[in-house]
């Protein structure tokens, strides 16, 4: 999953503060108003042009599947990547031994290891450390950005013991979930398209990413190899999945957004009549570049405007958390430009971009009180704003009315997914039960979000149907999945 970004508020860290400093009221400018109008009918826009009736959700739907099946029959048939994985065989529970992953997607990287057990035992043991990545070395040479991870997974290496236990005669193999855009080539190797998130290594773009990890790790004198290279979609079907035998499809919603799902190799025709053990293989449909019948408003078209990819990835610009928060702030901008929604001043902060993010949204949303004290505590301490009650109850509607889109029309990707698994399969899919595993902070931790998700599902399929599907939360399951995945493409037997 990429989000091509300089500036990335991350979604993982929700929280709603329960004690807020009053501080000082922020510089204010005078709004420049030639023609004021009301805020009620900018509000009453914004619901309709965001509107998700279903109709139009069947559409993108729709359109979801159709772009799948173009994209699988030739790259570059539509705005869906779909590339492959080269994930032929999926854990079992069967999986033994001591693995590690290595979580590599933002201004961190995690490592962890686990003791697999078996059938019986499952997971014996999990470990893992995260370490953050010095300001300097995201804008470094390949090598200095390598040595500094290698250098990381060795010091957490060192202190393996207590139930971790790696047999004589083998080398530590590593799960390596890379989350920036991979062309992979084989299930342990894969070129760096570019870097997103802000990240601006020179000497990696090209390069096989996988040899640029095992090259730092036989520098450090590290004995270890990579055998799977994930991203943290496929990664989080595959930790799934270990608990799950009916888990087809992950999800992620977060930061960025991405989507992925078990798909039969001989409808790939792509792959030109290839064969995998299994028959089947996961996809990464890299669903944020989608953009057929999205409803878009004035907002959105100004946000991507001012973006740094224009045109690109419209999807994940109206449902991930990157985005959400940025769009509300420019309705509420216009709305106190406009509107005079905060009185007679426009407060200097809510100009600039992305001070509003989807966690202050999430907060907002979540006040219940009778004077909406936490919204405007968070208003005068975010974007300097002062708010009386009516304007605090509209600032809760534009809420809404972004995340209800937002989470509808991710609902309605979701069903696309599984409309085209079930087209191919007649019957495998929506007649029995079916799960997608969800991960990322903003499904985790945005309620809102979650029901309208659901409801967008329910709606589309129907009330029989919809009782088969399960859309569930599966925590973290990118990072335990990566190192499911090096159990089942390991170079030793597994002993089962």
């Amino acid at each position: 999953m990429s989000v091509a970004t300089t500036t990335s508020p991350a979604v993982g860290s929700f929280y709603v503060s329960r004690s807020r400093s009053r501080r000082a009221v922020p510089p204010i400018r005078m709004a420049i108003r030639s023609n004021i109008v009301s805020v009620a009918p900018l509000l009453t826009k914004l619901q309709n042009d965001s509107a998700t009736p279903l109709p139009v959700l069947r559409h993108v739907a729709d359109a979801m599947t159709a772009d799948m099946r173009a994209g699988l029959a030739t790259d570059g048939g539509s705005d869906l990547k779909m590339i492959l994985s080269y994930v032929d065989s999926l854990p079992s529970g069967n999986e033994k031994g001591l693995f590690y992953a290595l979580d590599l997607g933002g201004t961190n990287f995690r490592v962890l290891r686990v003791q697999l057990g078996g059938k019986e035992e499952r997971v014996v043991a999990a470990e893992f450390e995260q370490v953050s990545i010095p300001q300097e070395l995201m804008f470094g040479t390949s090598e200095e950005l390598f040595d500094f991870i290698a250098s990381g997974l060795a010091n957490f290496a060192q202190k393996e013991g207590g139930k971790f236990h790696l047999p004589d005669g083998r080398i530590r193999e590593i799960g390596f979930t890379f989350s920036f855009p991979v062309k992979q080539t084989s299930i342990d190797s894969g070129i760096l398209i570019k870097w997103t998130k802000g990240f601006a290594v020179s000497g990696t773009a090209g390069r096989d990413v996988v040899a640029c990890l095992n090259e730092a790790m036989e520098r450090l004198g590290l004995d270890m190899r990579v055998s799977a290279l994930v991203n943290d979609t496929v990664g989080t079907l595959a930790g799934a999945r270990y608990w799950d035998d009916d888990v087809m499809v992950a999800v992620i919603l977060g930061t960025g957004t991405n989507a992925c799902y078990v798909e039969r190799i001989d409808a790939i025709p792509k792959l030109h009549g290839a064969k995998s053990s299994s028959g089947r293989t996961i996809v990464n449909t890299e669903w944020g570049a989608f953009s057929n019948g999205i409803p878009l408003t004035v907002y959105d078209r100004d946000m991507d405007a001012a973006s740094i990819n224009p045109g690109e990835q419209i999807f994940e610009k109206t449902i991930s958390g990157m985005y959400i928060g940025e769009i509300a702030r420019r309705v509420l901008l216009k709305m106190a430009e406009e509107g005079a929604l905060f009185g007679k001043s426009v407060p200097e902060k809510l100009s600039t971009p992305f001070a509003l993010r989807t966690p202050d949204l999430c907060a907002m949303h979540q006040d219940s009180s009778d004077d909406l004290q936490s919204v405007g505590s968070i208003l005068y301490d975010v974007v300097g704003a002062e708010s009386g009650l009516s304007a605090r109850k509209i600032v809760v509607e534009v809420c809404d009315a972004i995340v209800k889109r937002g989470g509808r029309l991710a609902g309605a990707g979701i069903v696309g997914i599984l409309q085209k698994m079930e087209e191919d399969s007649r019957g495998l899919i929506f007649g029995k039960r079916t799960v997608v595993a969800m991960d990322g902070g903003l499904y985790e931790h945005y309620p809102q979000y979650r029901r309208y998700l659901k409801d967008a599902v329910r709606e589309l399929l129907g009330s029989e149907i919809s009782k088969n599907i399960v859309v569930e939360h599966s925590k973290d399951g990118s990072g335990i999945g990566a190192a499911l995945l090096a159990a089942t493409n390991s170079k030793y037997d597994h002993g089962y």
